[in-house]
């Protein structure tokens, strides 16, 4: 019997390419109209110190937030700000980002299918990478769980992150907990692997891939998890 389900947030509950789109650019620009910086730090070059900085600070790779506020403002302070100016800059506008960031159109089909698996007795839980804070957003009402791997410093495909919500969540074995996401190495893999079920999004349409492990249900989209928790059931 199925008693819990954690879900990824990112391509599962919404779309998130349009959502970078406009929040890379779009936070960039906020502070270039501030403080006219771009035409000696283009973003490309921002975007290349996130990228070292994760590689020389492994255990933050999944803590984008503290990668975006630690490159803006080093960069901030080679532009030649004061570090209390430059530090003030970097929190305004990661602030700027934060509010792009969760203007996401949450796919129709959710609350209600969240609403319908509580009523049910199933509790649920969230395990995001990613930065958006789930309490700022409608549907976070329908979670007993909210794990942030990432600022945790342990990232999917971490196990902990999955073991921590499963105990959270009161789960005895992991055949009663179902992880629900859309990436093939980071929410498949390591929650089967584990031993829960998987459904897995392939957003993509790429399909399973050859000699994929059993215990693995594709789906090409959210509205289709009930249908497979039927056919677990």
């Amino acid at each position: 019997m199925i008693k819990a389900i954690t879900f990824d947030l990112d391509d599962t509950f919404w779309d998130n390419g349009p959502v970078m789109a406009a929040t890379e650019p779009g936070h960039y620009q906020w502070l270039d109209a501030q403080i006219g910086h771009a035409a000696r730090f283009p973003l490309e070059e921002y975007q290349r110190r996130r990228m070292a900085l994760a590689e020389q600070h492994p255990l933050y790779r999944g803590d984008f937030t503290w990668l975006r506020r630690k490159a803006l403002t080093g960069m901030l302070l080679d532009f030649g700000l004061a570090e209390n100016e430059a530090r003030r800059w970097a929190d305004d506008t990661i602030e700027h980002m934060l509010t792009l960031r969760h203007d996401v159109a949450i796919f129709e089909e959710v609350p209600a299918m969240l609403e319908r698996l509580r009523s049910h007795g199933i509790r649920l839980g969230a395990i995001t990478n990613g930065n958006v804070d789930l309490e700022r957003l409608v549907i976070a009402e329908h979670f007993d769980v909210i794990i942030k791997a990432g600022e945790a410093l342990a990232p999917k495909p971490d196990a902990r992150c999955f073991l921590s919500a499963m105990a959270r969540l009161g789960v005895q074995s992991p055949r009663e907990a179902v992880h629900v996401g859309d990436s093939w190495a980071e929410d498949a893999l390591p929650a089967q692997r584990l031993g829960m079920h998987v459904a897995w999004i392939d957003a993509k349409n790429t399909g399973l891939p050859d000699h994929a492990p059993r215990g693995i249900h594709r789906l090409s989209h959210i509205r289709e998890l009930e249908t497979m928790l039927a056919g677990l059931e």
